[in-house]
């Protein structure tokens, strides 16, 4: 089943020292992420009028309805935060437990509100906190706007149960990318009288893309909804990942779905059309509990205008599998140029060899571009390269992206770029910070400049320390690799840890971290026990704009932030790796 996992975002922030001994001030920072309502922003991507694409996630204020809560479900927060408050360093026990249960709780008693929805996360009987934002940013102005959230029935107020992709802007300043549906109260009683509310949603994600910056939104229909009978439509998948100035788009959509699923669905004897089970449970959350693995997806190019789709070509896949192999091939198309051709990636057999594959073949995802409909994979030696990307591609046919290889012993990634036009494509893999660091690119513009991001830390890395990252600019015509927090001046308050896009005047869509006064989940300043300023780190998208300038020398090791407390926990790290990163998926491979 079709199933992906936005890739997270490497922040490395365990380590305080920024290591560079040299900074420049050639770049200034402008910071487009300071949202009110947000702690953290990121930044996508920013077209060449200076307009820009921003996500965010981490609000303030979170509309709990706290009138579905029973006496169980706060017993349940009560207990939640007494066993859990010692290894949270930013919050502190049940404060006031009148307060909470009259749904008044402080600031604190919230944050515990919100950790225990996220904790029935996919389970309708609860509300969903989604919480991934998209923004844009015209005339200096960074505002949010709404894709598909609704208010909630009799109030002014969103769910904010929505996930809501932006992942770029065209030079013209449409916006594009995906989003779920809202989840909703759906009062039911059940066969013994009891009433309780399911909280439902009519579909996973949907593509989209707005010509006047989010004040109209026009919805990608997958072939699933279109295409299959009526009693099998689901509200499928689909997914705007790039958009030309030529309003060419690609992403993929749901074209199909398992028939497993569609069995289960229909099952009398145990599925979700039992009357047993219907007695007790929506016939709509009975689906609603598999409808994330049941549909498959295929990469797709759609020719669009203001008004919508004006036709659409499902790209293709990279292998024939054997007629038994059940398993579902993934084909995804991340980036398009001006020309029509894309690039992005697609399962392929780990022996490039292979023309007779087996029911099981062995399998990995490579990198690929789709040209005159071909699927063309340009992984060198599969023994020694695999599981590569390809995220985007400039209108001369240069395509960049990472691969996976071994360096010494440990599994690495390394940016490279490709010229598509060769005749035989070859990835050339460029040093990065040192042998053992692993790196993206991100984007490549028409000048040929790739930015994206690498290790920057030598330590053996683990899911409880990451490396900390930082990003680059890499140009390809004079070869030269640069840090990118080597061009801001020496007393930045700024640390630039990826770069996710570039564009023809060399403006670069970059996150950075920042230290910040800290506000709790109300989003109100918080002060220690002598009235002095809590700070904390936090993400913050920004430009880097190219000024005139020259290198300036600062002195030594600067160790820009300190970490008394204040910093991130585990629980903000989480949050930051669920946030969906332009052109970045990650599929589960079986």
């Amino acid at each position: 089943m079709n199933k992906f996992f936005k890739s997270i975002l490497a922040l490395g922030i365990t380590s305080a020292l920024g290591l560079s001994a040299v900074n420049a001030a050639t770049y200034q920072v402008i910071d487009k992420g300071n949202v009110s309502s947000l702690k953290y922003t990121y930044s996508q991507q920013e077209n060449n009028n200076g307009e820009a694409a921003i996500s965010g996630t981490d609000i303030y204020n979170f509309p709990v309805q706290f009138q579905y809560f029973d006496e169980e479900d706060y017993d349940f927060i009560v207990l939640l935060a007494d066993n859990s408050h010692k290894a949270v360093h930013d919050l502190e026990n049940i404060e006031d437990e009148t307060a909470l249960r009259a749904g008044n709780p402080t600031a604190n008693d919230l944050a515990w509100v919100i950790r225990f929805l996220k904790s029935r996360a996919n389970n309708s009987l609860y509300q969903e906190v989604g919480d991934i934002f998209a923004m844009t940013n015209f005339n200096g102005q960074t505002e949010l706007f709404n894709v598909f959230d609704e208010k909630l029935e009799g109030t002014d107020i969103f769910t904010r149960s929505t996930k809501e992709y932006i992942n770029g802007i065209t030079n013209e300043g449409w916006v594009y990318g995906n989003a779920s549906a809202p989840y909703l109260p759906l009062d039911f009683t059940k066969s013994d009288g009891e009433e309780v509310t399911h909280w439902l949603r009519e579909f996973t994600t949907r593509g989209f893309f707005s010509s006047d910056g989010g004040a109209t939104i026009t919805q990608i229909i997958p072939p699933s909804e279109t295409d299959l009978p009526e009693e099998q439509r689901f509200g499928g998948e689909s997914a705007i990942l790039d958009i030309s100035d030529s309003h060419f788009a690609v992403g993929y959509a749901s074209t199909s779905i398992d028939q497993n699923a569609i069995d289960f669905f229909n099952d009398e004897t145990g599925g979700c059309a039992d009357p047993n089970v219907l007695d007790d449970l929506p016939y709509k959350a009975c689906v609603q509990q598999v409808i994330n693995e049941i549909y498959n997806t295929q990469a797709i190019k759609w020719t669009i205008d203001e008004n919508g789709i004006i036709n659409s070509e499902i790209l293709g896949q990279l292998v024939t599998p054997h007629v038994d192999d059940v398993r579902e091939y993934v084909n995804y198309a991340q980036a398009i140029n001006n020309q029509g051709v894309a690039v992005g990636y697609a399962h392929g057999w780990a022996d490039e060899n292979v023309t007779n594959p087996s029911v099981r073949e062995r399998r990995s995802l490579y990198a690929v571009v789709y040209k005159d409909g071909q699927v063309t994979d340009f992984t060198d030696d599969h023994g020694k390269y695999f599981d590569s990307r390809a995220y985007d591609i400039n209108d001369a046919g240069i395509a960049v992206g990472h691969v996976s290889t071994y360096v010494n012993g440990n599994l690495r990634t390394k940016f490279y770029h490709v010229d598509t036009n060769a005749e035989t494509m070859e990835m050339v893999l460029p040093i990065d910070f040192f042998t053992g660091s692993s790196s993206t690119a991100r984007s490549v513009n028409e000048s040929g400049k790739v930015v994206g991001e690498g290790e920057v830390e030598t330590h053996n890395d683990n899911a409880s320390t990451p490396r900390r990252t930082s990003g680059f600019i890499y140009d390809i015509t004079s070869e030269t690799f640069t840090n990118l927090n080597d061009f801001l001046a020496c007393d930045t308050d700024y640390t630039i840890i990826e770069a996710r896009d570039i564009n023809d005047q060399d403006e670069i869509s970059a996150t950075a971290l920042i230290r910040v006064p800290r506000r709790d989940s109300k989003g109100e300043l918080m002060l220690d026990d002598q009235g002095e300023q809590l700070l904390e780190d936090v993400v913050r998208a920004v430009t880097l704009k190219p000024i005139a300038g020259e290198i300036e020398n600062c002195s030594g090791v600067e160790e820009k932030i300190e970490r008394q407390g204040a910093g991130f926990g585990f629980s903000s790290i989480l949050l930051l790796m669920l946030v969906g990163l332009r052109r970045r998926f990650t599929a589960r491979v079986s």
